[in-house]
């Protein structure tokens, strides 16, 4: 007799702010929370979960976007609504911005390093513009989010990697997924983008010391303080 098969199917790996949201879910239906109830205080929830306060607030921003909590900056969290939630609406929601902002660093670290040894004029005048371009962008009450992409992509093809290239810009646009792009508009302000004016231009500095260490600390730096802005600043309650 022919043994029965079985149909195996793909295993789809789960950022972990999935599995604090399933946490928090499951925390709303045994405490029999209902609409217009308030969560723990986020400290509270990391210590309980024994996760880190950045990846409590990324599951927060994701269950606020499937519509399941609502958050009041600096005043709490609050239920809306305890209904299942597709996988497909989840797998929509993006990947962890910690975990972008980190892979950055790290891919981008290396490439600013690389670019310091194929550097050209016109590469350095170029970024110098872009600078220009996101200090007016800045001056003028506007997003220099083209300008700022562009700048990290003039380093990637400096690189001379068309790989390493490739990436940067797919990470640079996970920025536009929706829990990054909540995230964005919650955190982002004059402030914080004249941070980053400063930190772009430690690092043309560095490249035009032709200083290939220096460019890597600097890009990393920029990217690091870049996710402390995102998540660190977030305030959802304490």
């Amino acid at each position: 007799m022919k043994p029965q098969t079985m149909e195996l199917k793909s295993v789809q790996p789960r950022r972990l702010y999935h599995l604090i949201g399933d946490q928090i879910r499951a925390y709303i239906a045994a405490n029999h929370l209902s609409t217009g109830d308030r969560l723990p205080p986020e400290r509270d929830l990391a210590q309980q979960l024994n996760v880190s306060r950045p990846s409590v607030r990324e599951a927060l921003i994701a269950l606020e976007i499937q519509g399941v909590v609502e958050i009041k900056m600096g005043a709490g969290v609050f239920v809306c609504s305890a209904a299942p939630v597709s996988e497909a609406l989840r797998d929509k929601i993006g990947d962890s911005p910690s975990d972008i902002m980190q892979a950055r660093a790290a891919i981008e670290g290396c490439v600013a390093s690389l670019a310091c040894a194929r550097l050209t004029d016109e590469g350095l005048s170029r970024l110098q513009e872009l600078v220009a371009d996101m200090r007016r962008s800045i001056a003028e009450g506007g997003s220099p989010v083209e300008a700022d992409r562009q700048f990290h992509m003039c380093i990637a093809e400096m690189a001379q990697n068309a790989v390493l290239t490739r990436v940067v810009g797919e990470l640079f646009d996970e920025r536009h997924a929706p829990i990054a792009e909540k995230l964005r508009r919650q955190t982002e302000n004059a402030s914080t983008w004249n941070a980053a004016l400063v930190e772009h231009e430690m690092i043309v500095a560095a490249l035009i010391a032709r200083d290939a260490l220096e460019a890597q600390t600097a890009m990393r730096l920029h990217l690091k303080a870049s996710e402390v802005r995102w998540i660190g600043s977030l305030n959802t309650g304490h």
